[in-house]
């Protein structure tokens, strides 16, 4: 079974059809940070069971790689959902996520009918925020999930639902949609909660999709959801520190190692002021990235 730590990163997330074996076999091989077997919208209702036979059978074999693994279940409550957490237990992937988490409600049910399948503990939950009542009550939801025993790691977009359900334009580089995304975004960030951004839905525009990659990095996303392998490149690039980035966290940290700055709060550097929350940033980006600081001589 694979275990989530926080420093694991989520630049990419890419959605696999579970009732599609050649795609599983494919992702073993991908360099996506989470691999997400769906067994929700990408899968037929008369290939649900094909599905799930087909997850238990990898999982099984321990073929699996050392992507974060996640399975979608169907909707909290459904036929499906019942049998697909049976699935989730068989397999044991690193987290379970829920789509249209819309209450608390939601994860008492969730919470139940886990604990009454016998799913580990071990196993965490990320929840697909995707609907008007989900954005309503997201403090309280977030509140319950990190309460359950199955521990809530990620919030997950769905932009597509959300724009369906409210009639709220994609177009514009999402413009009328931002206020709902940073309202995740600040929520999540609050609670010390991953938050990973919705799919781009024209795999085959790049160009499209790394803008909206570079948007979500602005606002705060960890990383996006993916449909198609030839987006996780574009995405992995987006989501990590350039080159730039790198050097001023090193040259940061170094400034403070110095001993005129040992115990400064405050220090200027390269005509801006630097305080140790900057510090603080400097040392987590490095290490988020196994990335070596400078040495002081």
């Amino acid at each position: 079974m694979n275990s989530l730590s926080a420093d694991k990163l989520m630049r990419s997330s890419l959605y696999v059809p579970a009732s599609n074996s050649r795609a599983i076999e494919k992702s073993l091989l991908l360099d996506s940070d989470v691999i997400i077997y769906d067994l929700e919208d990408s899968v037929a209702i008369n290939a649900k069971q094909s599905a799930r036979e087909n997850l238990i059978g990898v999982f099984s074999a321990k073929e699996i790689s050392d992507n974060q693994t996640v399975i979608r279940t169907n909707s909290i409550g459904s036929a499906d959902y019942l049998k697909d957490l049976e699935t989730v237990r068989k397999c044991g992937p690193t987290a379970v996520l829920l789509p249209k988490v819309s209450s608390v409600a939601d994860l008492e049910l969730f919470e139940r009918d886990s604990i009454a399948s016998g799913l580990s503990e071990h196993i965490k939950s990320w929840f697909m925020i995707e609907t008007a009542a989900g954005i309503v009550n997201l403090a309280d939801i977030i509140e319950a999930g990190q309460q359950c025993r199955y521990e809530l790691k990620s919030l997950v977009v769905g932009h597509n639902d959300l724009a369906k359900e409210t009639g709220v334009s994609l177009a514009e580089d999402r413009r009328y949609l931002v206020p709902w995304l940073m309202q995740i975004v600040l929520h999540a960030k609050s609670r010390n909660i991953e938050v990973i951004d919705s799919v781009w839905n024209n795999f085959k525009d790049i160009d499209g999709f790394s803008a909206e990659c570079r948007q979500a990095k602005q606002m705060g996303f960890s990383g996006k959801t993916l449909i198609h392998p030839s987006q996780i490149s574009t995405a992995n690039v987006a989501f990590s520190p350039d080159e730039e980035e790198i050097n001023h966290a090193k040259v940061i940290i170094l400034a403070y190692q110095r001993p005129e700055n040992a115990d400064a709060g405050v220090i200027s550097l390269n005509g801006q002021m630097i305080e140790r929350l900057h510090l603080q940033q400097a040392e987590a980006l490095l290490a988020k990235y196994g990335i070596e600081p400078f040495s002081a001589p």
